[in-house]
């Protein structure tokens, strides 16, 4: 499954989803997992910036740790930020302030389009 987050954050977005990205690679299960994804350059600039972050998951709990590291990332921002997770079952979005119904959600849209190991 393809999932897509997207950082909004009212001091600094760009920081916020560097700190995301850092965070993300740094989890175990999620290595090699999380790609940058570029959006095309406008007229005047020499190259597209970061919009958001593709994460292929597969079976094995992936989304679980997905969820688990997103709601841990959330709860140690400073500033208000919301994450929006995209897969192809459905849009949820966190953010920050809300922090205690993350887990939930986030749980509930990485697992509709799971496969179990049983097949």
């Amino acid at each position: 499954m393809q999932v897509e987050l997207r950082v909004v954050a009212d001091a600094d977005p760009t920081g916020e989803l560097i700190s995301l990205t850092k965070w993300l690679q740094s989890q175990r299960a999620l290595r090699g997992r999380v790609r940058p994804v570029r959006r095309p350059p406008g007229p005047e600039e020499l190259g597209g910036a970061i919009e958001l972050l593709g994460i292929a998951l597969g079976s094995g709990g992936a989304g679980v740790v997905l969820a688990r590291a997103l709601t841990t990332w959330l709860t140690n921002r400073h500033s208000d930020v919301s994450i929006t997770v995209t897969t192809s079952e459905g849009t949820v979005q966190v953010e920050a302030k809300r922090v205690d119904d993350a887990l939930p959600l986030l749980r509930e849209v990485l697992n509709q389009g799971r496969v179990d190991d049983d097949g």
